[in-house]
Order: C-alpha cells, then sequence, then structure tokens
C-alpha cells in the first residue's frame, strides 16, 4: 500500500514529524507506506502509483480557479500547488481512488468539482463566532466549536453520532458546493465543514478542521484516518 500526502513545500520538510504523518501512523499506517509529497514533486508523482491521497491544509486555492479574481489581502495562493492538486484529483477519481481532505483539502476538493469558497469569511459571509483559532498558546489539539452532522447516514455520521467537538484553523469555507458531493456536517453557524461524495465511491471524505491535530486524545477523530486507510488497503489488495 501506498498512500501520498500531498502537503505545502514547508510541510514537507518535516518529514515523520508532519502531524499528518503521525495520524497515519497512530490509525495503523506503516511509515514505509507513507510519502509526502508537493507541487515540486509534479514531474515524477502521477495518482495511479498510489492506493489512496491525502489533502492537506495549507495556502489558499486560487480564487481564478473558481472563476473569481483575489478580492482580500488575506488571500494567499500558490499556483503550482492548485495545479499539481486539482491532476492528482482528477487521476485519482478517474482511478476510485480512496481520498481524503483536510482544511485546503475540502476547500481544494469543492473547487475541483466546480464549486466556489468564501475567500475570506469575515469579509465575505458572516459568521457567527470565530473560526480561525487565535489563541496559538492554546494547543492546535483543543477543540473551539461544535459540528453538527447534517446526513446520518454517511461514512462521517457513522463515526460521529450526531455531533462533534473540532478544532477550528480556517479564514476560508465551501460556498457554492460543488456537483457530485454531498454535506456531511456544518458549523453552528451553517457554514459547510464535511462534504463527500454525492455518489458511490470508496471512500471520498473532506472536513474543514484539522482531525490529524486531534488523534492523540479523540478516538472518534482518529477513526477518519482508520476508515481512510481500510480503504486503501482494500485497493492496494486488488492491485
Amino acid at each position: 500500500m501506498r498512500i501520498a500526502v500531498s502537503v505545502s513545500e514547508e510541510e514537507k520538510a518535516r518529514r515523520a514529524q508532519s502531524p499528518y504523518v503521525q495520524a497515519l501512523l497512530a490509525a495503523g499506517a506503516e511509515g514505509s507506506e507513507i510519502e509526502l509529497v508537493s507541487a515540486s514533486d509534479a514531474p515524477r508523482v502521477r495518482a495511479r502509483d498510489y492506493d489512496g491521497i491525502l489533502f492537506t491544509g495549507g495556502e489558499d486555492v486560487d480564487p481564478s480557479f473558481y472563476g473569481e479574481e483575489k478580492r482580500h489581502e488575506s488571500v494567499h495562493v500558490h499556483h503550482p500547488r492548485d495545479e499539481f492538486e486539482f491532476s492528482l484529483l482528477k487521476g485519482a477519481l478517474a482511478r476510485r481512488t480512496p481520498i481524503l481532505g483536510i482544511c485546503r483539502g475540502i476547500e481544494m476538493i469543492n473547487v475541483g468539482f466546480g464549486g466556489s469558497l468564501y475567500q475570506d469569511m469575515k469579509e465575505d459571509a458572516e459568521p457567527q463566532f470565530e473560526h480561525q483559532q487565535t489563541d496559538l498558546d492554546k494547543s492546535r489539539q483543543e477543540a473551539s466549536h461544535t459540528v453538527l452532522v447534517t446526513d446520518s447516514e454517511s461514512s462521517l455520521g457513522a463515526i460521529f453520532q450526531g455531533a462533534c467537538r473540532v478544532n477550528s484553523l480556517h479564514h476560508q469555507a465551501v460556498k457554492r458546493l460543488g456537483r457530485g458531493l454531498k454535506v456531511t456536517a456544518r458549523s453552528e453557524d451553517g457554514f459547510v465543514e464535511a462534504v463527500e461524495s454525492a455518489e458511490e465511491y470508496p471512500f471520498l471524505m473532506a472536513v474543514q478542521w484539522h482531525p490529524e491535530e486531534m488523534v492523540s486524545n479523540s478516538a472518534e477523530q482518529r477513526e477518519i484516518f482508520v476508515r481512510f486507510i481500510a480503504k486503501c488497503r482494500e485497493g492496494s489488495a486488488r492491485r
């Protein structure tokens, strides 16, 4: 089994210390099964070479990919990463490869399915509470708000019974939902917090929070990775 973890160049430099790697290890993956990849790897990385792809947090998706111009100074993009990840996403979908998205990951996947984003939630919408934890003395592992499961029959609904407490480290969010996706959870103030494939698919889940930071103190958050890995192993066994 091989899992590609698409990250920023800075995150790739953390290697085994990356919380994404640590979360996968905690959920049962072996170190040799995990590969951190980034836009600089585009010439050699192809979705067909992996049994699962994890799209992680980081820079904002370039608004040009959903037909808008950048409107706010808070929007920081990295166009090469966008192109790299959209290519990976397309290849993974064509092969029905298991996909997990986290934070930027849910935003990129939504855009990849033809959706759009709030470029800055505070500027473009009316959040009722802070979605970007600013007190960095407070651990990234600590929850800051509640997420409500809106589809009890979903993969997420099978993990979280009705609601869960999550951390929150984002300033953007899904605006127009991409065609082929369904919303499976929302924040208490109504923003999309999780999506899955609206059609039958081995595993396609994306969440707005950072479960990789919470696996050490939450069996439910760890279960997201456990189920993702299980589907990757199933796919690998069929290859």
